[in-house]
Formats: structure tokens, C-alpha cells, sequence
């Protein structure tokens, strides 16, 4: 039975409440509440606040980017064949890396020095603060998602874990709403300050208690076999080179399929979560939503597609994930179609359109795990592994993904100053709105068009990958 597979031991349900499941699920919790505020508002923090030049905001992105690229293969590697307990343990991993990633969350929001405009130091601050805080990211997530692939082997399973995880993303996303409102969108600088360090230590006690209550049956079956062999085998698993393994992963063509696509969908989520606040604040007037207004509406676009999620658990069951995912993106393009022929000038549909496709962006992307976990209980089969790859698998995911976080800041903020933006973020008055049409039609046209575009390559990348009946299989 698959309820003997995901309990592991002597697994109780207290209240109804699966237990290891609730421990997983207190690690999204912790992060999530770190992440949602971290990218929402770090790319206005060191344009608008901290006055970065262009050119240093690149440059940052730049060196992003390739470490971005490079930390989760090697994270994933390192935990995958590992001895060393604090790596080689998924829950190990998360309990001594959540106080560091806490940390790492605090850098950005207290500056080295009081910043000039175009000051070097900015730059650095903003490349240390990325490469920091998503190398800890990193560390302890590629731990949980192996965790997602280990503790359950059949699809029901899985989808409680989605589940638990989706309650503890919609808990945690409130944090932009809260934070929004006691900063006054960031208004109150000292505020979201004090704010942001009360999340980090919040976030730290939960991801410590995933490290501390977790549990996964590939870890309690095979232990004691591990402790027997460590001193007299190398195993061929742990001594199998990181190119060889990872070119295993890679040829198969449901696993380029889904990583092609989600490069795409990290992009999507990226442009929402670094510019819905820019666009909104630009290309709506005041007068039409207020302040606290537009403080739900950022926090809406956090909060309900875990709503949305936990809502379509019957559907995912009915359908599995492959159509639901398939049909968000038919969804965004035509959303996006509909909104472009429209014009800008219908603000409440525009801020509607904004809000609602940021949340089917973000509710797709939270069933992403689960056509991993097929990938890599694929994988396990077709290799005759002895244990899976599972943080090699999402760690080579992150590899071709990551790079996506760094290059739609870059390329929106270069379009951004091209029709005038970094003119209206220096200009000590506020402007008419009259001087910056063209940049309103920019930003207008880069809501529009880059969800559409981006629909229509996914829904051509998505159709040939074949794990479409997953939730059809029996319970294991």
C-alpha cells in the first residue's frame, strides 16, 4: 500500500494531520516567507532606494547568473554522494543551513554605507546579497525537494505533500501583504526592516524543525547498509563522476523537455515577482487604487495560487498534472492577447490581468515538482539505481533554469532605461505622466507580449513530454 511506502517506520497521524508530511511542509514555510519578500522587492530596493547604475546592476546579474547556474549541480552532487552527515543527510543539510540562509535573507535590506548615486559599493552589496542568499537557498532546498522525491514513491502521496506544502506557501506568502502594510510598500524603511529581520528569525525555527522531525524511507531502509559498507566499498554510485551522471540525466528527453519549459517559467515568474510592482506603480494612477489597495493586490498575487492549488487537488487527481499545467499556459496567452488588443487604458482589467496571471504563473509552477519526481523515479528504474539521484536531478534542473532569474531583470531593466526609466526614478519631483508615454507603452507592451510569447513556446515544448498519466497508476 502506498500509505506504508510514504510512512516511514511508525508514521502517526495525529488529528488527522500527517505528520512527516507537516514537518516537510515547515521548510516551505520558512523559505517562502524569505523568498516572496527577498524577490518582490530587492530590484526596487537598489534602483529606486539605493540609486545602482546600470551598469553595476549587470554586472551583479552577471556574476548571478553563473553562480546561480553552477551552485545547484554542485550542492546536488555534494548531497548526492556525500559522507559528510551535514550533506550527506537531507535533514541534516536543512537544520545546519537554515540559520546561514536566514541570515543571508538580512543582507540586502541594511546598506554597507549611505549610498551615493552610482556608488561601487552598491554593486558589490547586491552581488554579495544574491550569491549569498541563493547559495543557502540552494543548500537547504535542494535538500527538501529531494526529501519530496524520497518520502513518498506514488503519485497520492505526492499530492499530499503538494497539499501540506501549498497551506504552508499560502501562510507564507502572506508576508509581502504584512509587509506591505506595515512598510507602507517599503515606504517606512525602518519598518521593513525590523519586519524583515522578525521573518528571517521566524523562518529559521521553521526550516529547523524539517531538519528535526523529516523523515525518508530510502534513508531508514538503507542506513544501516550505508554505515556497513562506508569503510569497505566506495560504491559505484558515490564514486561515478559528476559529468557521467549528469549527462545520464540529461539525454533523457522528458527531462529536456521539462527543463526547457520550466527555463521559461522561471523567466515568467522572475519578470512578475522583480517588475509587478514597477508596472503597476506606473502605468496606474493613484488616484484609481490606493496604496493599501495596491498592498493586497501585490499580496494577492502571493497568496492566492496557493489557494488556487489546494482548490484543484480534485483535478489532480482527475486530470494529473500534465493537462492542468498544459492549460495555464493556454490561459496566459490568451489572457495576454485579450489585454494587448484592449490597451492600457482599462485600469482595473489591467490590474486584474496582472494580478491573475501572476497567480496561475505561480500555481503552475508549484506542481513542478511532481514531473520531477516521475523523471526521477524514471531514472531509478531505467539505471537499476540502488537509491535515486534526486538532488542531481533538480540541481541539473536548476543548471539550465537558474540563469532565467538573472536574465529577465537584465533585459527588462535595459529596455526599462532605454525609453527613460532611470530619467523618471532620478527626477526629484514627480513627473507628468504625459512626458514618459513611451515609456508607459514600453511597459504596457512588456506585460503583454512577454507572457504571450512565452505561452506559446511552452505550450510547443510541453506537448511531446510522455509522463502525461502519472495519476493513473495504482497506489504502491
Amino acid at each position: 500500500m502506498e500509505e506504508e511506502s510514504c510512512t516511514l517506520g511508525k508514521m502517526k497521524l495525529l488529528s488527522g494531520i500527517h505528520s512527516n508530511a507537516l514537518a516537510y511542509s515547515m521548510t516551505t514555510l520558512g523559505a517562502g516567507m524569505m523568498n516572496s519578500i527577498f524577490n518582490f522587492y530587492y530590484v526596487k530596493l537598489f534602483l529606486n532606494r539605493y540609486q545602482i547604475s546600470e551598469t553595476a546592476f549587470h554586472v551583479a546579474q552577471v556574476v548571478f547568473m553563473i553562480w546561480n547556474a553552477i551552485n545547484d549541480p554542485l550542492f546536488g552532487y555534494i548531497q548526492d554522494t556525500s559522507r559528510l552527515e551535514c550533506c550527506a543527510r537531507r535533514q541534516v543539510s536543512i537544520l545546519y543551513g537554515a540559520p546561514l540562509y536566514g541570515l543571508a535573507f538580512l543582507l540586502p535590506w541594511f546598506p554597507w554605507r549611505h549610498y551615493e548615486q552610482g556608488d561601487w559599493l552598491c554593486g558589490l552589496h547586491l552581488t554579495v546579497a544574491l550569491c549569498a542568499f541563493d547559495g543557502l537557498l540552494t543548500f537547504v532546498l535542494l535538500a527538501q525537494c529531494a526529501l519530496f522525491a524520497e518520502s513518498c514513491s506514488g503519485h497520492h502521496g505526492r499530492l499530499r505533500l503538494i497539499k501540506y506544502n501549498q497551506v504552508a506557501t499560502l501562510m507564507a506568502s502572506t508576508s509581502v501583504l504584512f509587509c506591505g502594510l506595515v512598510s507602507d510598500n517599503m515606504e517606512k524603511f525602518a519598518y521593513f526592516q525590523a519586519f524583515a529581520v522578525l521573518i528571517a528569525a521566524l523562518a529559521t525555527a521553521c526550516m529547523c524543525c524539517t531538519g528535526k522531525y523529516s523523515t525518508s524511507q530510502y534513508e531508514q531502509r538503507e542506513i544501516h547498509a550505508e554505515d556497513a559498507n562506508l569503510e569497505n566499498s566506495d560504491g559505484a554510485f558515490s564514486s561515478a563522476s559528476v559529468v557521467s551522471l549528469t549527462k545520464q540525466i540529461m539525454t533523457e528527453k522528458n527531462f529536456l523537455c521539462f527543463v526547457t519549459m520550466n527555463f521559461f517559467q522561471v523567466f515568467h515568474l522572475a519578470f512578475y515577482n522583480n517588475f509587478m510592482m514597477i508596472f503597476a506603480d506606473n502605468l496606474i494612477p493613484e488616484d484609481i487604487l490606493s496604496s493599501s489597495v495596491r498592498s493586497i493586490m501585490y499580496g494577492a498575487g502571493f497568496i492566492c495560487p496557493q489557494c488556487l492549488v489546494l482548490l484543484s487537488h480534485a483535478s489532480l487527481k482527475k486530470f494529473g498534472y500534465y493537462r492542468i499545467i498544459m492549460f495555464s499556459f493556454y490561459y496566459e496567452g490568451v489572457a495576454a492577447a485579450v489585454m494587448c488588443l484592449l490597451g492600457q487604458e482599462h485600469y482595473y482589467l489591467l490590474a486584474f490581468y496582472v494580478t491573475t496571471n501572476m497567480v496561475i504563473v505561480q500555481a503552475s509552477f508549484s506542481l513542478f515538482n511532481l514531473p520531477l519526481a516521475d523523471i526521477i523515479d524514471a531514472d531509478l528504474i531505467k539505471h537499476k539505481r540502488r537509491l535515486p539521484l534526486s538532488s542531481m536531478v533538480f540541481g541539473t534542473n536548476a543548471l539550465f533554469t537558474k540563469p532565467a532569474q538573472s536574465l529577465a531583470p537584465m533585459i527588462v531593466v535595459k529596455i526599462l532605461n532605454h525609453y527613460g526609466y532611470y530619467n523618471l526614478n532620478n527626477v526629484p519631483s514627480h513627473p507628468d505622466i504625459r512626458s514618459f508615454l513611451d515609456l508607459h507603452d514600453a511597459m504596457f507592451y512588456l506585460v503583454c507580449l512577454v507572457p504571450l510569447c512565452i505561452a506559446v513556446l511552452q505550450i510547443l515544448i510541453w506537448t511531446p513530454f510522455s509522463i502525461q498519466n502519472s495519476h493513473l497508476a495504482a497506489p504502491q
